[in-house]
C-alpha cells in the first residue's frame, strides 16, 4: 500500500533530505509505522511537521517512529517530535520512537529529552508498549549506580545512553540495568 493510500495527500510534496514511508501496525489500534530517512534541522522541519500532520489528520494516533536511517536531528526537530507528543496524547494516543542511532540519541539526551520520549529498540517493543503501557522487563528501573570512569553516583530512570554528568563519558544501560561505555 503506498504512502496515499494510508494518508491522502501524503505523497503531494516531497523534500530531498528526508523521506518518509508509511506502513499501518495491525497490532497497534490507531498505529501507524513512520520510517525517517536523511535528517531533520530548521529547513525541513516544517516539512516534517506538516507531513506528520497529515498522518494524524488521517486519525493515526499511535505513531512509531522508525530512526534508524535517520543520521541528524537538530533542536528544532526535536521540538517537532515534542508537537506531534501534545497533537496524540488528546487522542489518546502516543509516540515512539524506535532504534536511534547512537548520535541522534545523543542530541536528545544533551537537550534533555531522552526521557520525555518512549524510546525502544525494536518494532516488537513498540508494539509491546502500546499494549501493556511498558514492558515488564523496566521494574529494575530505577538504577542507582556509579560512573565506570570517574565514579560519580548516577541514576537512570530507564535503559538507554546518556552522559555522566561529570565526566562527560557517554554510557549505555540496558533492559537488565547492566551499566557499559557507550
Amino acid at each position: 500500500m503506498s504512502n496515499s493510500e494510508l494518508v491522502p495527500d501524503f505523497d503531494t510534496e516531497k523534500d530531498d533530505s528526508l523521506k518518509m514511508t508509511l506502513e499501518t501496525i495491525p497490532d497497534i489500534e490507531h498505529g501507524i509505522l513512520i520510517t525517517l530517512n536523511g535528517y531533520i534541522d530548521t529547513y525541513n522541519s516544517m516539512y516534517f511537521q506538516k507531513q506528520i500532520g497529515k498522518v494524524i489528520g488521517a486519525h493515526f494516533s499511535n505513531l512509531v517512529f522508525n530512526c534508524s536511517s535517520l543520521n541528524y536531528v537538530s533542536s528544532t526537530g526535536i521540538g517537532a517530535f515534542t508537537s506531534f507528543l501534545k497533537q496524540v496524547k488528546p487522542l489518546n494516543g502516543d509516540i515512539v520512537l524506535m532504534s536511534i542511532q547512537p548520535k541522534v540519541y545523543e542530541v536528545f539526551q544533551l537537550l534533555g529529552f531522552s526521557q520525555f520520549f518512549n524510546i525502544k529498540e525494536t518494532l516488537i517493543d513498540a508494539i509491546d508498549f502500546f499494549k501493556n503501557g511498558k514492558p515488564a522487563d523496566d521494574s529494575v528501573f530505577p538504577k542507582v549506580f556509579n560512573c565506570p570512569v570517574c565514579s560519580r553516583r548516577l541514576k537512570a530512570t530507564k535503559s538507554g545512553r546518556f552522559r555522566c554528568s561529570d565526566c562527560k563519558s557517554i554510557l549505555a544501560i540496558d533492559q537488565q540495568a547492566h551499566v557499559f561505555m557507550g
